[in-house]
């Protein structure tokens, strides 16, 4: 009987495959990590290659761990890390060059050069977006610059570009389908979000034949049929794909104007749904879709932060002071305060809302008696910061009611984090009971899609809810803090 809904979840860090059965509720989670290939300062890649056997690796594990028959598998979803893109060869299926991860800086002087451009003005037109190397255009770009033969394979219909969905609906359909979904390709620079189309202005100003692109679909779109290299014995659909950060805002059930989410990764983004129609961005928000199903879609206005969780790992990995991730909080709380210290941590610049590649981190106000636990809480700290800032900008300038807001991701767990983002808030964090939101909501968008769930199934798993508690007098001492501190790291100060 198939009545189990299979989710993959491809993200920066790793790839997870997730079971849910025919209520919503899951039952299993594998995952796996990949390599993050650092070449220069500032640049990151992936082996997609590497991506796309852990996709499979992870589908076997869960398989056993869960002792689940792929008969049992009505349909597959897909949500992936965003803005990451790369290129190959339609004839052999090979990478021209590592996929060049959202983080990654190296487009910086390519955004600039194109800044003179008489069409730069467009892309915020048309996109929604800044023009800026977080996205995914201008890193395409560089790699067509750069990687020997693809300019070449571009000329003559033989690449197929595309982001990190497009990648795997291609591998998993063994070639036969090359798509991907409009909550995705509108995070390209790319894709017309007022027409839904590949926009061919904008492909040629980034120097991008619109024909190597992949045919943009609405979310609860059939994209395909996989096997995953024939480990199952009937091939399955690929009923729902969906950005992680779209995931998560489906996955947490924000499907009407003004309810929001923040999730908690390397990075984090703040999304809050605004209907059917585009709302104008400003002050350094974007405009997306949210996800296209039933023939509609639904618009967004987001902002990006680059490093959030990745700051935590940043102590663990390259500064020592924490021999895991999870201590974090429990140091956090172990002092009242951090003595006037701030940790702005622009390692590759400043996303939303300053988009500021020139910003570097800082670690600043420190005196004799700053010791571990202020510089770990100074850490942990300057994540509910930037999220704070976003949600403060998006109920000032959207003109939609502010309904709630949810959190999700592997943080959540962090209490002393959650109740601090709640104090810099100044009003309830609704934290998700499933921590894995954005591959829930794949397996959702492709479970309703199957005709397995109905909208209900949004409602899944229950939520925490975090209460302000800090006096708004300190409240906002603490911001008027951050505000300086980040002037520093930007030079301003």
């Amino acid at each position: 009987m198939q009545d189990k809904i299979l989710s993959v979840d491809q993200s920066t860090s790793g790839t997870k495959a997730l079971l849910f059965d025919r209520e919503g509720n899951l039952l299993g989670r594998t995952d796996l990590p990949h390599r993050q290939i650092t070449p220069q300062g500032g640049w990151v890649e992936h082996d997609p290659e590497e991506i796309y056997r852990n996709t499979v690796g992870v589908v076997r594990l869960l398989l056993e761990q869960t002792k689940t028959r792929p008969e049992e598998i009505a349909a597959l979803g897909i949500s992936n890390q965003r803005e990451t893109v790369l290129a190959w060869d339609k004839t052999t299926g090979k990478p021209v060059y590592n996929a060049v991860v959202w983080q990654c800086s190296r487009a910086e002087a390519l955004c600039r050069e194109l800044q003179s451009d008489p069409r730069a003005r467009l892309v915020p037109e048309k996109t929604g977006l800044n023009l800026s190397p977080y996205f995914s255009a201008a890193k395409l770009s560089w790699i067509l610059r750069n990687a020997p033969g693809a300019k070449e394979k571009m000329a003559v219909g033989n690449l197929c570009c595309g982001t990190v969905d497009s990648w795997l609906v291609w591998k998993l359909t063994g070639g036969k389908s090359f798509k991907t979904d409009y909550s995705n390709a509108s995070r390209t620079e790319l894709f017309n979000i007022n027409t839904l189309k590949w926009d061919e202005d904008l492909c040629d100003l980034f120097g991008v034949d619109p024909a190597s692109l992949p045919e943009p679909c609405f979310s609860d779109s059939l994209f395909g049929e996989t096997d995953f290299d024939g480990l199952f014995p009937v091939p399955v659909p690929i009923r729902g794909v969906l950005g992680d950060s779209h995931g998560a805002l489906f996955g947490q059930g924000c499907t009407v104007p003004g309810t929001a989410k923040t999730t908690y990764g390397t990075g984090s983004s703040v999304m809050m749904n605004t209907g059917r129609e585009r709302v104008s961005a400003k002050g350094g928000l974007c405009a997306s879709i949210a996800w296209g199903r039933g023939g509609k879609v639904q618009y967004v206005l987001e902002g990006n932060i680059n490093y959030t969780g990745a700051v935590i790992k940043w102590l663990v990995d390259k500064v020592g002071l924490l021999q895991k991730s999870r201590e974090a909080g429990e140091i956090a709380a172990s002092v009242p305060s951090t003595g006037g210290v701030y940790l702005v941590p622009a390692f590759t610049g400043l996303g939303a809302p300053y988009w500021d590649s020139d910003a570097r981190a800082i670690l600043c106000g420190m005196n004799a008696a700053t010791g571990k636990a202020e510089i770990v809480r100074a850490a942990e700290e300057c994540i509910a910061y930037q999220v704070a800032e976003i949600v403060s900008l998006m109920r000032e300038e959207s003109g939609v009611e502010f309904v709630r807001l949810c959190g999700d991701g592997g943080p959540t767990r962090d209490h002393f984090l959650m109740q601090f983002q709640a104090d810099m808030n100044g009003f309830p964090l609704e934290v998700s009971k499933i921590e894995e939101a954005s591959g829930a909501g794949a397996a959702y968008m492709a479970g309703i899609s199957a005709g397995l769930y109905n909208e209900t199934v949004l409602q899944q798993g229950g939520r925490t809810v975090y209460s302000p508690q800090m006096p708004e007098i300190e409240r906002a001492a603490l911001c008027a803090g951050w505000e300086n501190a980040v002037k520093k790291a930007r030079g301003l100060g």
